[in-house]
């Protein structure tokens, strides 16, 4: 990690760098307020941080509207009442304590009912995010099956697989492995479209080319504002990840 130094603060930031033929500097802020910089392979430490600085206002001024976001996040407790996201929807916790019932947890009549047989929430937490994987494997593999019929250059299924992230969706091995987030499978449906065509696009064009972003236009016309749907709740959806 490195930083630049503006508006009286240390603004932190990642260099990511890329091989060949990338000749510029990329700057991305995410939407939790980590500051990536994607640079050419041959890119010292001193020309990434002249170009990081010249921007440094710009990234800056992005970064203002996610603070506030963020000021009204708060954190996880996993006590009944408490709301938590699936597919786009909140759901009320209902946590019931039995020392006889099975410990799992349930979709039913609106609510995530969780029983276990000590309420304690670290304990309602494991139960539920073990609940959001096996739900984001059963989601994800239908989705992606419907999906290859609009990805003519997909010739069989792409091995999936799950992996908590803090600052991604999905990753697109050059092997042709989707890994994806398994807290994605919070966001409403059409979002986890746009990230498996993403990804699957990634697999025609391997990188963010103007011709990917065309391929993917093609698959999913209406993909900025679904992203930026997605990108607005990243904080809530991504909230006690660890």
């Amino acid at each position: 990690m490195a930083s630049l130094h503006y508006g009286g603060e240390a603004i932190a930031y990642r260099v990511q760098h890329l091989p060949r033929p990338a000749r510029k500097l990329t700057i991305k802020v995410q939407p939790d307020g980590q500051v990536l910089v994607l640079a050419p392979a041959d890119a010292s430490a001193e020309q990434i941080a002249v170009g990081v600085n010249k921007r440094a206002r710009w990234i800056w001024e992005q970064l203002q509207p996610i603070r506030e976001r963020l000021l009204h996040v708060r954190p996880r407790q996993y006590i009944s009442g408490e709301t938590h996201f699936y597919l786009g929807k909140r759901y009320p916790l209902k946590v019931s304590e039995d020392a006889c019932a099975p410990q799992q947890v349930k979709l039913l009549r609106g609510m995530l009912c969780i029983s276990l047989r000590q309420n304690r929430p670290e304990k309602v937490r494991e139960l539920l995010f073990a609940w959001y994987k096996e739900r984001a494997r059963e989601q994800f593999r239908r989705r992606l099956d419907n999906l290859l019929a609009q990805t003519p250059w997909i010739k069989s299924p792409p091995p999936l697989r799950l992996l908590t992230m803090q600052t991604q969706w999905g990753s697109c091995s050059h092997s042709g492995t989707l890994t994806l987030n398994p807290h994605l499978v919070k966001a409403p449906p059409e979002c986890i479209d746009y990230v498996l065509l993403h990804e699957l696009c990634h697999l025609a064009e391997h990188n963010h080319s103007e011709a990917f972003w065309r391929l993917l236009g093609q698959v999913m016309p209406d993909w900025q504002p679904i992203k930026e749907r997605l990108d607005g709740m990243v904080e809530l959806y991504l909230n006690d990840v660890r």
